[in-house]
C-alpha cells in the first residue's frame, strides 16, 4: 500500500557573504550540482538516511565478533594455517569485505529491480548445484557440496539456492497480488512456488546436505505463512515433510555419518569418543567458560584443539569458553535485533513481494541460528550449518550479507520506512 509520503527537498545553501561574487551569481541548478556529497547524504530522502542502522550495526557487530572467534579457533591449528596464525582471520575479513560490497550493491539496486534477474539467479543456483555433484565438486565431511577455487577458497552453491528460493517464491506468489488482481495468492501460484522451491531441495539431498535442505524447508513455510496462502497448503507441506523424512531414512539417502549423528543426538552416551565427540567437547568448552569466560585466546578446549570444525559449525563453543555466558548473551541479543528488525521490515513493506522476501530471510536466519547454537549445546542434531555472520566460510558470508541487503532494500523502499521505532 503506497501511502504517498512526500519528502521535502532541502534547498541548496547560499554562499557566504565573503564568497566570490561570481559564485553568488550561479544558477540554482548549477549550485545544486556543486553541493558536497556530505550535504546530499544528510538530506531526509537520501538512501543513507533511510538505512536501518540498527539492523546493519547488529549484523556488522556479529561479523566482527565472529572474526575474533575464528582467529582464536584457528591460530593454534598450524596444520590448517600453514604456519600463519592469522591466515583464517585474513580470509575471513576478506570474505566480510566482499559481503559488505554485495550488501551495498543489493541495497542500492533494490529488490524490485531484481525481479527481472530472478530467473537467471535461479538458473545459476541450479547449475551450481549440479556442478557440485559433477567431477568439478569436492567431497568435504561426506558431502559433495563444494566447488574448490584457487588460493584455498571454495564455493557452496546451496547458499545461493537459499536466496534464489526466496526471490523465486516471492515473485510467483506476489505477482497478481501486487497488481491488485487478487487479494491473496491462488492455488496455482502456490503450487508452482512450492515446486520451484522443492526442486533445489531434491538436488541438495543427493549431496547429501541435510542442513541446507532443512533451511530451505523452513524458508518455504515462512514464505507461505507471510504470503497469506491457505492453511491447507501449510498442513500439506508439513505432512509431506514428515513423509519425506521417513522416506529419506528408509531409502538410505543419508550417509552413514549423518545417521550416526542422529543416533548420537538421541543417545549422547552412545559413542562419546566417536560420532558424539564433537558435541561432547563443544559442551565441555561452553560449560567451562562460566559467567565471563576465560578470555580471548585463553580457552583450554579451543587452544588445545579439542573441538573439531570449531571455526565453522562449532564456533559458538569458542564464544562460550572464552567470552562466557555474558558473551553468549551479547551474541543472542544481536541476533534478536536482526530478527526483530527483519520482522518489522516485513510488517511495514508496502507490497507483498517485499513482505515475502523479508519473511523468508527472517525464517532462514532464525532457524539457522537456532540449529547451530542448538547443536553446540546438544539440544539439536548436528546438521553442518554455520552460525550466520559468525562462522568462517565465504559462501555463507556472501549469502548472509546479500540477504541483509535485501532486508535493507525492502526497508528503504517501504511506505513506512521513515516511521522508525
Amino acid at each position: 500500500m503506497n501511502l504517498g509520503l512526500k519528502m521535502r527537498q532541502s534547498k541548496p545553501k547560499a554562499f557566504g557573504l565573503g564568497g566570490p561574487p561570481t559564485l553568488q551569481k550561479l544558477s540554482p541548478a548549477f549550485a545544486q550540482q556543486r553541493r558536497s556529497f556530505a550535504a546530499r547524504a544528510i538530506e531526509r530522502d537520501a538512501p543513507v538516511r533511510r538505512l536501518d542502522w540498527i539492523l546493519f550495526a547488529a549484523g556488522l557487530a556479529l561479523s566482527v565478533i565472529g572474526s575474533l572467534l575464528v582467529w582464536s579457533a584457528t591460530r593454534p591449528r598450524t596444520h590448517l594455517t600453514g604456519g600463519d596464525p592469522q591466515a583464517f582471520l585474513k580470509k575471513h575479513l576478506l570474505n566480510l569485505a566482499i559481503g559488505l560490497v554485495l550488501f551495498v550493491v543489493i541495497a542500492v539496486v533494490g529488490h524490485r529491480r531484481m525481479r527481472v534477474l530472478v530467473p537467471f539467479i535461479g538458473i545459476i543456483a541450479m547449475l551450481g548445484l549440479f556442478a557440485a555433484l559433477s567431477p568439478l565438486g569436492a567431497t568435504i565431511n561426506g558431502q559433495k557440496a563444494w566447488i574448490l577455487l584457487p588460493a584455498g577458497f571454495s564455493l557452496q552453491p546451496a547458499e545461493l539456492a537459499k536466496i534464489s528460493v526466496i526471490l523465486g517464491m516471492a515473485m510467483l506468489l506476489s505477482e497478481r497480488v501486487d497488481t491488485g488482481d487478487v487479494e491473496r495468492p491462488g492455488n496455482r501460484a502456490v503450487f508452482w512456488a512450492v515446486v520451484l522451491a522443492l526442486t533445489p531441495i531434491g538436488v541438495i539431498m543427493l549431496m547429501p546436505d541435510l542442513g541446507s535442505a532443512m533451511v530451505i524447508a523452513v524458508i518455504i513455510l515462512g514464505v507461505l505463512l507471510a504470503s497469506g496462502a491457505q492453511a491447507r497448503w501449510i498442513g500439506g507441506l508439513l505432512f509431506l515433510g514428515a513423509a519425506g523424512a521417513v522416506a529419506v531414512w528408509k531409502l538410505g539417502i543419508l550417509s552413514q555419518y549423518q545417521i550416526d549423528r542422529f543416533s548420537a543426538f538421541a543417545d549422547p552416551s552412545l559413542d562419546p569418543a566417536g560420532v558424539g565427540y564433537n558435541v561432547a567437547q563443544a559442551r565441555l568448552a561452553i560449560g567451562s567458560g562460566g559467567l565471563f569466560g576465560k578470555g580471548l585466546f585463553q580457552g583450554n578446549q579451543t587452544q588445545g584443539q579439542f573441538v573439531p570444525e570449531q571455526q565453522t559449525d562449532f564456533i559458538f563453543s569458542v564464544a562460550g569458553e572464552e567470552l562466557g555466558l555474558v558473551g553468549c548473551a551479547v551474541i543472542l541479543f544481536l541476533f534478536g535485533l536482526v530478527l526483530w528488525r527483519g520482522i518489522r521490515i516485513a510488517a511495514n513493506a508496502d507490497d507483498l513481494f517485499g513482505t515475502i522476501i523479508a519473511a523468508g530471510v527472517v525464517a532462514w536466519l532464525g532457524f539457522q541460528m537456532f540449529e547451530n547454537i542448538g547443536m553446540n549445546i546438544g539440544i539439536m542434531p548436528v546438521a553442518g550449518l554455520p552460525l550466520p555472520f559468525v562462522s568462517y566460510g565465504g559462501s555463507s558470508m556472501f549469502a548472509i550479507w546479500i540477504a541483509l541487503g535485501l532486508l535493507q532494500s525492502v526497508h528503504m523502499r517501504g511506505a513506512r520506512s521513515l516511521t522508525r521505532a
